[in-house]
């Protein structure tokens, strides 16, 4: 059975996506680092009918990501769709002028860092097949610097040019590298459907692979 492993799940945006995967006949592999909601999540999830387990891990401990992704791998079967999503402490959310080096080296590792770790965790298997999708979802400083959003507005553009560049050095390969930008809270933008509608645009970056970034709308017309 082919497995998306969702990093950063929770009960919003993770759950729409696991729905939408799980309707296509994917397992669901929940990661988070609260062991007790990510439980709770998955055992929703499978009172559903779909086939669902959490892994608590956190994405500032690499060796605990990758277990995660590995012990996933192997109760549900082989990762063919990483989406990572991990929500930025509000620490990011410093002020520019109160952005330590320490903080900055925080936020770097949680996106940066934590996705390499994660991509490599899972890659070796979609580079086997020649198949499988990494989609990163991030907000509207992956592609325009707030002065009061700064360890976000450091971090998120270092994520985004690993994903960019995945996206071209894995495009020959069949391997779908793509990024979901989302300029503000979902609850907040006028969509018809509103979460639901996100996750029906991440499965198709899956589903038809395209351009490395994609906003789900207009950068000015968010509120991030």
């Amino acid at each position: 059975m082919a497995t998306i492993a969702i990093v950063g799940a929770g009960p919003g945006l993770g759950a729409a996506v696991a729905r939408r995967f799980g309707r296509e006949g994917h397992a669901i592999a929940l990661i988070a680092r609260d062991a007790a909601r990510l439980e709770d999540l998955a055992a929703q999830l499978r009172s559903e009918g779909f086939e669902a387990r959490g892994y608590a891990a956190s994405v500032l401990d690499p060796q605990a990501l990758e277990d995660a992704l590995a012990r996933a791998s192997a109760d549900l079967g082989t990762i063919s769709v990483l989406q990572y999503s991990p929500l930025p402490a509000r620490t990011y959310l410093h002020p520019v002028l109160d952005l330590t080096p320490e903080l900055a080296s925080e936020a770097l590792r949680f996106s940066a860092i934590g996705l390499i770790h994660a991509v490599r965790a899972v890659l070796p298997a979609m580079r086997e097949t020649r198949s499988g999708s990494i989609i990163l979802v991030n907000g509207g400083t992956s592609v325009q610097a707030r002065a009061g959003f700064s360890a976000t507005s450091v971090a998120f553009p270092a994520e985004s040019a690993y994903g960019e560049m995945l996206h071209e050095a894995l495009a020959e390969e069949g391997i779908g590298v793509s990024q979901l930008v989302i300029p503000g809270a979902i609850p907040k933008l006028d969509l018809e459907r509103g979460i639901d509608d996100v996750a029906d645009r991440i499965w198709d970056l899956h589903a038809t692979p395209g351009e490395f970034r994609t906003m789900l709308i207009p950068l000015e017309d968010g509120r991030e």
